[in-house]
């Protein structure tokens, strides 16, 4: 599996700050970089459900919270 970078690059950073002023870029850089380490966790713990039911054809998948 590949490591996906999960933060954005210095260049990405400073085009924010310049733009939108120095605080505010801060800002949104550091929530798009917890953002994407929480939807990184969500893909790691992301679990496969195959309800088997008799009569149906279908495969249903479903996420469920690991416990």
């Amino acid at each position: 599996m590949n490591m996906k970078k999960t933060t954005l690059s210095e260049n990405s950073r400073k085009a924010l700050m310049i733009n939108i002023g120095e605080t505010a870029g801060r800002e949104i850089a550091d929530l798009i970089t917890q953002m994407a380490a929480e939807i990184e966790e969500l893909r790691r713990s992301k679990v496969s459900v195959t309800r088997i039911v008799p009569g149906t054809i279908e495969s249903v998948t479903m996420v469920e919270e690991p416990v």
